[in-house]
């Protein structure tokens, strides 16, 4: 089943999800979400789904980013993204329980604001705590990509989206991105709108 998913303005959106019991998750109703979450993330398509972009404040999220993603990207964009094919899981209760002190800035686009996208800094590398789809805790350690999107997909379980964190002067519609920035180093186009860069904030469990 696909999911419709509100732009921003919804109220779920900047609330903070509530957790969810080991007893809730083995239940068919978020056994039967968890599905319908991955099909929705897919059918977008997107590299990650939080719960409350569908309505529901539970602290629960589905991410997976496929290589056929990845085909536009040209192969100098892949490595400096540092982003490779991640396999589908699921992310609940997530903390965020260790962050490297270097930071990277890349835009970011996301499904609640479907038609834009800015420059964002996150956290290269982070150490996360959760439980995943089974209630079964896990540690899950990523770098590059696959960090900013945990990054992403967590701050959406604590009402926050990417247009709190991005660089303001960057933000933009995917049409103007693709036609202005597509292939400039990010670097290029902080200097270029007139943007210092800022570090992100601490918080949702980071250390």
């Amino acid at each position: 089943m696909i999911l419709k998913v509100p732009p921003v303005g919804r109220l779920v959106l900047r609330q903070l999800a509530r957790a969810l019991s080991a007893d809730e998750v083995r239940t068919r109703e978020i056994q039967e979400l968890i599905a319908h979450m991955r099909d929705t993330m897919r059918d977008a398509p997107g590299v990650g789904l939080a719960a409350p972009q569908i309505g529901l404040g539970l602290q629960l999220a589905v991410i997976e980013d496929r290589a056929e993603l990845m085909r536009e990207l040209a192969p100098q964009q892949i490595e400096e993204r540092e982003r490779r094919p991640v396999p589908f899981h699921v992310i609940i209760n997530p903390r965020i329980a260790w962050s490297s002190e270097r930071t990277t800035d890349f835009f970011e686009g996301c499904l609640s604001v479907p038609g834009y996208a800015a420059i964002v800094r996150r956290h290269h590398a982070v150490r996360i705590e959760c439980l995943d789809e089974n209630a079964e805790p896990v540690t899950i350690e990523a770098t590059g990509w696959h960090a900013r999107i945990l990054q992403h997909e967590i701050d959406h379980l604590h009402g926050t989206l990417y247009i709190d964190r991005m660089h303001g002067r960057s933000f933009c519609s995917l049409d103007e991105l693709n036609r202005n920035w597509k292939n400039v180093p990010v670097s290029e186009v902080l200097e270029q709108v007139g943007q210092a860069s800022e570090a992100p904030r601490s918080g949702n469990g980071s250390e």
